[in-house]
């Protein structure tokens, strides 16, 4: 979508109808992710939805969609159990989801198109497949939502889903019932993040670095893996991390752009590393700065900050010993609190078990 967004507001502040194709489900080698998108008005097709294997269906799809005003559902492939009459020379199977576009049929697309330029996150969410409420449109912000998806509690039950996908930078398709039910899957909800995924840098390249990179992952983070040391900061021994960086750790924290969704973890256990790192990690606007060891550890490490110059209110973001006290021995039980901490800051849970609370489950986004 992002690729054909300034095509597809020109025509939109022009007033014109055209149909906008989207990859909303991807099976085997697909050419293209969930979210690729081509639009198509009279004649003329901005963007892709398979690299060339299938643009010709989807524009004459696209055509009858505009003509008719009605949203159309079409996959293209070759599966075990099916052929279709049109196939992707790699083998792989696409959902598109076409439907028309304009003023009137969304409204709030120059809005969404505003965000996605200021790198603003915002999230839409469309029912591509259910029973009389196809092509239904939700536009959802970390504060705020608007249209509607036909009742209010399917309203309710998508925003919670969409903000922890947007939080994460997370597109792809969610089922539900007609009012909400996660444990039915009579719709199909496409929702398409604006956001790139948020990073998770990891300091220390120890096994406990392995564990919470792994997590990291797992939860949706673009994760960085740093040391000093070449010997241990190498891709084999963290091959679920994004990158692998070999630098002295305030060094590279000092070189690289950390916003509010940016989690740091301090795992280095050496004040040599972790005190300078630590100077730079808690004067950034990162989300959360958690520094792993025993207590003793924490009061000398805040000594040493104290005596560098970082003051109280800078230190009480600091979250040491890291991780929620959930009695955690090895590093991968240790890298389970971690990620428990780093979602109930997120969304403001209280760390206790659910049996023992009452209220809503999903507390207010924040």
């Amino acid at each position: 979508m992002r690729d054909v967004l300034d095509q597809v507001l020109r025509w939109w502040e022009q007033g014109r109808r055209f149909g906008l194709a989207t990859v909303v489900g991807t099976f085997r080698s697909a050419p293209r992710p969930p979210g690729a998108a081509m639009a198509v008005l009279d004649g003329e097709a901005a963007g892709s939805v398979s690299g060339g294997c299938v643009e010709g269906a989807v524009y004459e799809l696209a055509a009858q969609v505009v003509a008719t005003g009605t949203p159309v559902l079409e996959r293209y492939g070759v599966s075990d159990d099916d052929a279709f009459a049109v196939g992707l020379t790699c083998g792989g199977i696409i959902d598109v989801f076409v439907e028309p576009v304009s003023r009137e049929d969304y409204p709030q697309l120059g809005e969404v198109a505003a965000d996605v330029a200021a790198r603003r996150p915002v999230a839409v969410a469309t029912i591509v497949a259910g029973p009389g409420r196809v092509g239904a449109r939700r536009v959802v912000w970390p504060d705020r939502a608007a249209g509607s998806l036909g009742s209010a509690r399917l309203d309710d039950a998508v925003d919670d889903d969409v903000r922890g996908m947007l939080a994460q930078g997370l597109t792809g398709v969610r089922r539900y019932g007609p009012e909400g039910e996660r444990r039915l899957d009579d719709l199909r909800v496409f929702v398409q993040s604006f956001a790139p995924p948020p990073r998770m840098l990891v300091f220390g390249a120890i096994d406990f670095a392995a564990a919470v990179a792994r997590i990291g992952r797992f939860l949706g983070y673009h994760v960085v893996v740093c040391d000093a040391r070449p010997v241990f900061a190498t891709a084999k021994r963290f091959p679920e991390a994004d990158e692998v960086v070999v630098a002295w750790p305030h060094d590279y924290l000092s070189g690289v752009e950390v916003d509010e969704r940016t989690v740091i973890c301090v795992l280095t256990h050496d004040p040599k590393f972790d005190v300078p790192l630590l100077e730079v990690a808690l004067r950034t606007p990162a989300a959360y700065v958690g520094a792993m060891g025993s207590r003793r550890t924490h009061e000398d490490r805040l000594a040493r900050l104290r005596e560098a110059g970082l003051t109280e209110d800078e230190l009480a973001r600091l979250r040491s010993p890291i991780g929620l006290d959930l009695g955690a021995r090895t590093p991968e039980e240790t890298a389970v609190s971690i990620a428990a901490e780093l979602i109930r800051l997120r969304w403001g849970g209280s760390g206790r078990p659910l049996s023992e609370t009452s209220g809503r489950i999903h507390g207010e986004s924040r």
